[in-house]
């Protein structure tokens, strides 16, 4: 198979996996599997998937350096846009909940902060999108980049309206915020460290602990709750999984990944190596 060719699988494959979440939400309304508030779900099922791409958009950099696999820039455009669209999804079905009364909608959005940084990520999402595009990158130059910047605070605000939006279930958020740690400290490591398993453990340590400081500051900040009880909810194992935990398997799932992946190319060279040695003729 050639590169061009495993791009094109590539980016089908993407494709595909991009529009299966909104097509199983959409059946699933359809057929009334989301009664009695079908809205509300479909709301929260949107803005959690958005949030998921958005995570995995971040993630394509990273994975690509790691698993020296070029063709994955090739996708990431595609799934920074699919997490602007499930982003409006999301906002237009609110909208819908609000009986398309724009001046509610705008009043809701000015009084309730979640709302207000919500719509900020959207904004911000939305303008990434319409700006991905080859023209534009040609159009806005140097500025192109500088403008793409953007999403790295669209993304912690997005992260804010989801720990907001969740309220006191706030494990999905805090394991998030774990992930988006690692993403952006991976990103201001030093180049040697970014590939080899000591920086790697470093970033799971240091994502660990910081989904666990997230959490407790959330309690104690929002909920008035001893910090303290949330650190030593992460030492209880009969609490496991807490989101640190998850946040500490990822990443070592990352770094057995890494592992195979490097094993696997070292194999490969080794058998060509001896494929092409065996069929040259002796002189």
């Amino acid at each position: 198979m050639t590169a061009q060719q495993k791009i094109f699988w590539l980016r089908l494959a993407t494709l595909i996996g991009l529009c299966l979440p909104a097509l199983e939400l959409a059946w699933r309304w359809y057929n009334g599997d989301l009664e009695p508030r079908p809205v509300t779900l479909a709301t929260h099922a949107t803005g959690d998937w958005a949030v998921i791409f958005l995570m995995l958009s971040l993630a394509m950099t990273p994975a690509r350096a790691l698993f020296d696999w070029m063709p994955l820039i090739h996708v990431r455009r595609r799934i920074g846009v699919a997490a602007a669209l499930y982003a409006g999804a999301h906002f237009l079905i609110y909208v819908l909940d609000q009986k398309w009364n724009v001046i509610v909608v705008a009043t809701e959005i000015i009084r309730r902060f979640y709302l207000t940084i919500g719509f900020v990520a959207l904004i911000s999402l939305t303008l990434l999108a319409i700006t991905s595009t080859n023209g534009w990158q040609r159009r806005l130059k140097r500025n192109w980049k500088r403008l793409h910047w953007l999403i790295y605070p669209a993304a912690f605000i997005a992260i804010i309206h989801f720990f907001i939006q969740s309220k006191v279930r706030i494990s999905e958020p805090a394991f998030t915020a774990g992930l988006f740690t690692w993403l952006m400290l991976w990103r201001v490591l030093p180049a040697r460290l970014q590939k080899n398993y000591a920086g790697l453990a470093l970033l799971a340590v240091a994502a660990t602990f910081s989904t666990v400081i997230f959490e407790a500051l959330w309690y104690w900040l929002v909920n008035g709750r001893d910090p303290m009880l949330a650190l030593e909810a992460n030492i209880d194992l009969d609490l496991a999984p807490r989101p640190a935990h998850k946040v500490l398997i990822a990443s070592l799932l990352v770094i057995l990944a890494v592992a195979i992946r490097r094993l696997t190319l070292a194999a490969n060279k080794v058998w060509t190596k001896r494929y092409v040695q065996s069929t040259i003729p002796a002189p």
